[in-house]
């Protein structure tokens, strides 16, 4: 099945290193409204054909009744019931969101952060949270984070695989509270808090280099980033800029839509710039429906965190022969989840699709491999333009 994005019914949102806050679930969703109610467990589970829940809950329930010498949250123990059942998927992308977190959700995919005001990463397979850098002027930066540093204990709960997303979320929260984190720095380990806070977020950082290279920064995909990275393009372009270089490093992703709109400004006019595909193998074929306005040579950078949107577009613009990827290969997310927003208000998200390039080139635990791969030395502490090799290497190709 081929559909243009124009006739898409939906909105792609990829939600990797989810970002002001930020617990980055390396994640790329669909939202969807579901008619479907979660006031019961049968309302979630019968349809799926599935039988023995309610009595075997029952009967713990009664269990619980005659013995537990508290008292019963009944909201509390559905809740986690849920989260159980639908972990018990055994997929790292697949869960279940209350209301709360849900709200979190969108307002994280619509740009409308409260947190901490880091970049950083989850690793689902080590139970490890790692920051990828704070934000400037962020109250992370204020405590002092800096990129490297693991996050080990949440509010005094160490990090482990069992809760690492659960920790992840607990570092969001209300503006104006505070959270206590355990960070381990190399050998040092210490305690530090920090306020939560709203967060303003550029998307795009640029400059002029020499040679009249334009270098545009994406540090991430979230809405307006389209809009900003053209704004930024033209500034430059009047500058004298001719050729560009698009650093999409430590860009865990963001609204797919943005990536796309950015790939019409460099991409032909009827050229592919992504493929889904379903569990049953039907293919939806997104196409540029706009003429280009970008005309110059361009080279792109990466690193291992780039991901979701971030490798849709350096593989629409490799495979569309439109760009040079020059540092290391890519993180590798390329599969699709849908989220379902029930009418309590609570979310269910579901892996639903796998994405690939224009060239049919399969990303998903795999990632993109540069046309020239440069790697950053080992000893750096803080990365600057003097001893950037990949932005060297990048010049160097324009030239």
């Amino acid at each position: 099945m081929e559909n243009s994005k124009g006739q898409r019914i939906y909105k792609i949102i990829m939600l990797i290193i989810i970002t002001a806050l930020m617990s980055s679930l390396i994640t790329t969703i669909v939202i969807k409204e579901q008619v479907m109610s979660s006031s019961s467990i049968s309302s979630i589970v019968q349809n799926g054909g599935t039988t023995g829940i309610e009595s075997a809950l029952a009967s713990i329930r009664t269990m619980l009744e005659d013995e537990y010498i508290g008292e019963l949250d009944d909201e509390q123990m559905l809740e986690m019931a849920i989260k159980g059942y639908v972990a018990g998927v055994g997929d790292e992308y697949t869960e279940y969101y209350t209301p709360e977190e849900m709200s979190d959700q969108y307002d994280t995919a619509m740009g409308n952060y409260v947190g901490i005001g880091i970049y950083m990463v989850v690793s689902y397979e080590e139970g490890t949270i790692t920051v990828l850098e704070p934000m400037e002027g962020s109250p992370a930066e204020a405590a002092g984070l800096k990129e490297g540093d693991m996050i080990t204990k949440v509010e005094g709960t160490d990090v482990t695989i069992d809760n690492v997303s659960e920790m992840s979320d607990a570092i969001k929260g209300e503006e104006g509270t505070k959270v206590k984190l355990e960070i381990q720095r190399g050998e040092e380990t210490f305690e530090t808090q920090v306020e939560r806070q709203r967060i303003e977020i550029s998307h795009i950082e640029s400059k002029m280099l020499e040679n009249n290279i334009a270098y545009i920064q994406i540090l991430d995909f979230d809405g307006g980033t389209a809009e900003e990275f053209k704004e930024n393009y033209e500034n430059l372009k009047s500058k004298g800029a001719t050729s560009l270089i698009i650093d999409i490093r430590n860009n865990g992703g963001g609204v797919v839509d943005e990536a796309i709109d950015i790939l019409e400004m460099i991409c032909d006019r009827d050229s592919t710039l992504l493929i889904e595909k379903d569990k049953d193998g039907n293919e939806t074929i997104i196409k540029s429906e706009e003429d280009p306005i970008i005309d110059i040579p361009i080279v792109v950078l990466t690193n291992n965190y780039s991901a979701s949107a971030s490798e849709i577009l350096a593989g629409a613009l490799k495979d569309n022969n439109k760009a040079t990827i020059i540092g290391e290969k890519t993180y590798g997310k390329g599969v699709i989840q849908t989220l379902y927003s029930l009418t309590d208000g609570s979310g269910l998200k579901i892996t639903t699709a796998e994405y690939c390039t224009p060239n049919r080139t399969s990303i998903n635990k795999i990632g993109i491999e540069p046309d020239i791969e440069v790697k950053l030395p080992e000893d750096i502490e803080e990365l600057t333009e003097g001893n950037d090799t990949q932005l060297k290497r990048a010049i160097e190709e324009l030239k």
